[in-house]
């Protein structure tokens, strides 16, 4: 049987969507789930009942993590953290353990090629910091644990990506200041496939994969495509750092007087000041056999027309 965590968020529901056979999931509180999944309440930052919701599985999805948090030690506990008490909980048991992680943990592409496995992460936030620490326990309580790191996922139902998308439809395209930032993304269905295929495969133990499309590009690049889609031709505004950090801390501040985190933080501005965030997954492709088919364009056009139909964007 298998155990998912995190099945509630954008990534986890696809994959539930998805698996064939009986699933296992780990929830804060009761929602409702397919019919053929059963949930175990539980709680991966204080370990409450781990135990019950690892009883009869033989492999384990992690996918649960902080992504929005309203203080930087929020991210190391609902990464690392939370990511040490299932390990342990998981070691000696024989499970089979696919610890999703981010490129993040790897950090921007400094120079040269895109990012490869073998180099070494040099995270630039608290989250990729967070995330990275998350992988090293991983790879100390549970060796043969498979690590898989996606870059910008996208797809239907999801509430980052979604932001640029909508500020598009309005015929608004803001980007930081100082040349185009390149990107690495997957598409939520080419991810859900490449997760479950390093879940099956023997090779794929002990091993770190990036999941990704191989063709980076540019956020210009997804404004362009969207804006084609929607019949919009967005104005471009190019903000300076200091202002764009400004922001940061502004939407940290109403995120501390609302009790609400979202997407939008100094430690994003951290991210996105730097003008590459790409990764080769090469070593998914020829381990795995897994190769991330849908182009920028055919995902975008998918995802575009999800959120026509339910509403989120009119065009």
């Amino acid at each position: 049987m298998l155990l998912v965590t995190g099945a509630t968020g954008f990534i986890g529901g696809h994959l539930i969507e998805r698996v064939a056979g009986p699933v296992k999931c780990l929830t804060r509180r009761s929602v409702t789930l397919p019919a053929a999944v059963s949930q175990v309440r539980g709680d991966l930052a204080t370990g409450a009942g781990l135990d019950e919701a690892l009883d009869g599985i033989d492999t384990v999805i992690h996918l649960a993590g902080a992504t929005k948090v309203l203080r930087p030690g929020d991210y190391y506990l609902g990464n690392a953290r939370a990511t040490e008490n299932l390990a342990k909980r998981a070691a000696g048991r024989g499970i089979r353990f696919v610890h999703v992680s981010s490129l993040a943990a790897a950090g921007p592409t400094l120079q040269g090629p895109p990012l490869s496995e073998d180099d070494p992460p040099h995270p630039v936030s608290h989250y990729g910091k967070s995330k990275l620490e998350a992988e090293q326990i991983v790879r100390a309580l549970l060796p043969d644990a498979v690590i898989v790191r996606p870059p910008v996922v996208y797809g239907p139902r999801d509430t980052d990506v979604f932001q640029m998308l909508q500020s598009v439809a309005r015929g608004v395209c803001v980007q930081i200041a100082g040349g185009e930032r390149w990107f690495s993304a997957i598409y939520v269905d080419d991810l859900v496939e490449g997760i479950l295929t390093a879940a099956r495969a023997p090779q794929a133990a002990g091993r770190t994969y990036f999941l990704s499309h191989p063709l980076p590009r540019t956020w210009g690049d997804l404004a362009a495509i969207a804006g084609r889609t929607m019949n919009r031709k967005p104005f471009h505004v190019s903000l300076p750092l200091p202002a764009a950090v400004a922001i940061g801390w502004c939407a940290e501040k109403w995120a501390s007087l609302t009790g609400k985190a979202g997407i939008l933080s100094r430690d994003k501005i951290t991210e996105a000041r730097f003008l590459r965030w790409t990764c080769d997954p090469g070593r998914a492709s020829r381990e795995l056999g897994f190769n991330a088919l849908t182009s920028l364009d055919e995902g975008l056009a998918r995802t575009l027309a999800w959120y026509k139909e339910a509403g989120w964007i009119r065009y």
